[in-house]
């Protein structure tokens, strides 16, 4: 049983402060018990029964920003396409032909009509149909069988007049045109002449061959040519088309673009 206090009648008064008091530094107490926990002993993080976090893992401390996964890319080759280094020498391709540490024996050599190039000791050797590393590993043959100790040969495509590219659409000369070495987007457009007539430059269309299928790649030509976006590289059998726009090819066939042409004062001037 709690037996009452007999307090003076100014101390009951008092008493409303002072549990407000006490209520108080009990509040500032308890967080400042919490807190002082006993620390967790040490655990591994293999151990059984550890709940590993599934927050976001931290970026690296240093080293350069990471690429972004919509970074724009330059059409980079895929399985089935034809690279440089997997791309077949033929006839009229110019070749740098050189063994380490020996100069005489460097040559830059254009591939005849038979797919034959003629170096020096070896004499004519026929590198058609291969790959710079199969030509290597040929001609480093020739080399080691009667003149060299294995010696090291690198074969460098200088041209590849084998390769074609077709240009269509609103360009001024559509047609084939052979690529020779690495050639972009602007560069394809350049050998057709240029733009043509009511062009969409803003949906360039290049087909590349993969697998056996086409597949349909789309590049805005006035971005490339500001810079904002690579001038992407073209590959063997690139088709490239350019779309005339379609609300101004409308105009111009309509009957509004017939009544333009007619009041259109230049048209009956003396050519």
């Amino acid at each position: 049983m709690i037996r009452e206090l007999d307090l003076p009648s100014g101390a009951v008064r008092r008493l409303p402060g002072w549990v407000a008091l006490l209520s108080l530094a009990l509040a500032l107490a308890v967080p400042g018990a919490q807190a002082q926990t006993q620390p967790m002993s040490p655990q591994a993080t293999n151990a059984p029964g550890f709940a590993t976090s599934a927050a976001t893992p931290a970026a690296p401390l240093s080293g350069p920003a990471p690429i972004a996964g919509n970074a724009p890319d330059t059409m980079p080759l895929r399985p089935g396409e034809t690279g440089p280094r997997d791309y077949r020498i033929g006839a009229q391709d110019l070749l740098e032909i050189q063994v380490y540490g020996i100069d005489n024996l460097k040559r830059e050599v254009r591939v005849n009509t038979r797919g034959m190039v003629s170096l020096p000791l070896i004499g004519p050797v026929t590198v058609g149909g291969l790959t710079s590393e199969e030509a290597e590993a040929l001609i480093a043959g020739l080399y080691a069988k009667d003149y060299l100790q294995d010696p090291q040969v690198s074969v460098f495509i200088k041209e590849f007049t084998s390769q074609r590219i077709t240009v269509e659409g609103a360009v001024a000369r559509p047609g084939i045109y052979p690529i020779r070495g690495d050639t972009t987007l602007v560069q394809a457009i350049a050998l057709a002449g240029g733009q043509g007539n009511l062009p969409d430059l803003t949906e360039v269309m290049v087909f590349r061959l993969e697998a056996g299928q086409r597949r349909p790649l789309t590049f805005d030509l006035i971005k490339i040519r500001g810079g904002e976006i690579p001038d992407p590289k073209l590959v063997n059998e690139d088709i490239v088309v350019v779309k005339r726009e379609a609300s101004r090819v409308v105009l111009r066939d309509s009957v509004l673009g017939d009544v333009i042409t007619i009041l259109n004062p230049l048209n009956y001037l003396p050519r």
